[in-house]
């Protein structure tokens, strides 16, 4: 087999062979309902990890996305408490997503800081902000129309998975189909390079933050209305997720190389591994120490796929 071609395929062989392992284990994994299971808890992860794959793409890293998944969920529950109605809401958090993360690209971009302490600055600043503003306490979200976004279903498959699809196809379609998308590898492969060819990397920078803030906010309202309420707590660890996603997806951590697929193969591994953990009733604390060691193998390996 050739071995670019190989390296393609590793993401997906290492899901095959995942899944046939914990099928071994546990004859519960295959049936239809814990498979559906998988892909609504997927879900969350792979739409955050979309943006992800956008930031990592361009060279960049974003630490604040669970952060602003909170903080868009709390914001979600306060405005149908006021009575908005549900799509006004979605579009205001949405928006409120998009410019939380054109201000972080604008603070890496025209403030010369780097993504990462940028990018923890938000998540720290957010985290507390989501605190401050639900006061520590659960914010509820009961409306029946905002509730079938996470539990609803349609033709029998749950629709925080349809949602997924969508977001991943118009991710696709945007990066391997629009200038915008070449323009994103081409600054992740040479970013030098990319603004002396006359690219507005500044200004693309920023947008890919702000995709990423509103992928983000998506998944928040989701999480919002699969649990009925918004938990300040909420988003904890999952920037790490979204980061293991896109990495064991096979995009490169230095940017420039990676697709939308590999990303979402990343997530469904994630997903997968989460899931068999739980049948076998793993503890949670080894749970921790499994996905540890996965960030670490899937980061190993980045570095090996670009030495």
């Amino acid at each position: 087999m050739n071995k670019n071609l190989f390296a393609r395929l590793r993401p997906l062989i290492g899901l095959l062979v995942l899944s046939i392992a914990i099928s071994w284990f546990s004859p519960r994994f295959l049936t239809t309902g814990n498979i559906l299971n998988v892909l609504r808890q997927t879900s969350i992860n792979a739409v955050i990890a979309t943006g992800m794959t956008f930031v990592i793409l361009t060279g960049g890293i974003d630490l604040s996305v669970g952060s602003i998944l909170a903080y868009a969920g709390a914001v979600m529950a306060a405005l149908l408490a006021a009575h908005l109605a549900l799509w006004a809401g979605v579009g205001l958090v949405l928006l409120l997503g998009a410019v939380i993360g054109a201000v972080t690209g604008l603070i890496i971009t025209k403030g010369k800081v780097q993504p990462f302490i940028a990018t923890f600055v938000s998540m720290t600043l957010l985290r507390g902000a989501t605190l401050v503003f639900t006061d520590g306490r659960p914010i509820t979200a009961d409306q029946d129309a905002f509730a079938s976004l996470g539990q609803g279903y349609g033709f029998g498959v749950p629709v925080p998975v349809f949602i997924m699809i969508g977001v991943l196809g118009l991710a696709y379609y945007v990066l391997r189909h629009t200038r915008f998308g070449r323009y994103v590898y081409a600054i992740g492969g040479n970013e030098q390079a990319s603004r002396l060819s006359g690219l507005r990397t500044d200004a693309i920078k920023t947008t890919v933050y702000a995709v990423s803030g509103v992928l983000a906010a998506l998944a928040g309202i989701i999480l919002t209305s699969r649990l009925s309420s918004a938990q300040p707590t909420a988003g904890i660890g999952y920037e790490l997720d979204a980061i293991a996603a896109v990495v064991l997806g096979g995009t490169s951590l230095a940017g420039g190389s990676g697709t939308i697929f590999g990303t979402l193969i990343g997530a469904l591994i994630i997903g997968i591994l989460n899931n068999a953990l739980n049948l076998m009733d793993v503890s949670s604390y080894y749970q921790m120490i499994a996905k540890g060691a996965i960030i670490l193998i899937a980061v190993l390996l980045d570095r090996k796929r670009d030495a």
